[in-house]
């Protein structure tokens, strides 16, 4: 009998990386400037959603863009100052009142156009990552997974990131215990552990079901009403 083929290897997927190939194309086209916005923070169950909008200086982009996720703290930290340094900046923050009066979508979206408005010039264009636009004053266009395809929304991903860990990190020390310098927020057993001893803090988000729940444990159970009190039908 013959030998049977080898198998091949699996091929490897391609890196994806962002690219600034959208915006040139609008650029091409005379519009400019062109915008990315991106937030950070949806998830936690403490602190605010931060939205961030950059405008690249074409001749200017940092080398090393990349979704935020992608890339660690240094990283982000020194690239943040480098977006800083060439581009047009802006952030905004989503407070806890409004993500509870209103929602963390609805949060995000205003934060984001905020930031957008908040530029030092105003943008033709913005790309914006998901895939809801938002009422910034500018044509919208989303893209999904915008942070790991479009460079400028890859930048104001890492803005967003750095500026929400930098208030999170300030956070902790008003706040010792919870942990906030290491998981900024986020649902890990070490921030559950430190909601059961020592209770939620004013910056914990309300209407999220796990700071909801500890809020009714320590109101306690609710007492029956006496005979005496009871309406009659």
């Amino acid at each position: 009998m013959p030998p049977k083929p080898a198998k091949r290897l699996p091929l490897k997927e391609p890196v994806l990386r962002p690219s600034f190939r959208r915006e040139r194309r609008a650029m091409n086209s005379d519009i400019f400037p062109v915008a990315g916005c991106d937030e950070a923070g949806r998830g936690p169950l403490a602190g605010p959603v931060v939205a961030a909008a950059v405008i690249l200086d074409p001749a200017r982009i940092p080398r090393g863009l990349n979704d935020s996720k992608k890339l660690c703290a240094e990283a982000r930290e020194e690239l943040y100052e480098k977006i800083c340094a060439t581009a047009q900046v802006s952030v905004c923050f989503g407070s806890i009142a409004r993500i509870d009066r209103d929602n963390i979508l609805r949060a995000s979206l205003w934060a984001l156009a905020r930031a957008v408005k908040a530029l030092p010039v105003r943008p033709k264009l913005v790309f914006v990552d998901g895939n809801m636009k938002i009422d910034c004053g500018c044509d919208c266009e989303t893209v999904v997974s915008g942070d790991a395809l479009v460079t400028s929304i890859a930048a104001a991903s890492i803005v967003a990131k750095v500026t929400r860990d930098r208030f999170m990190r300030r956070l902790a020390l008003a706040h010792p215990g919870y942990g906030f310098e290491r998981h900024m927020g986020y649902s890990v057993p070490e921030h559950f552990a430190a909601l059961t001893r020592l209770g939620p803090t004013v910056h914990h988000r309300r209407s999220f079901a796990p700071v909801a729940a500890r809020f009714a444990a320590m109101a306690g159970p609710v007492a029956e009403p006496a005979a005496a009190e009871l309406l009659p039908l």
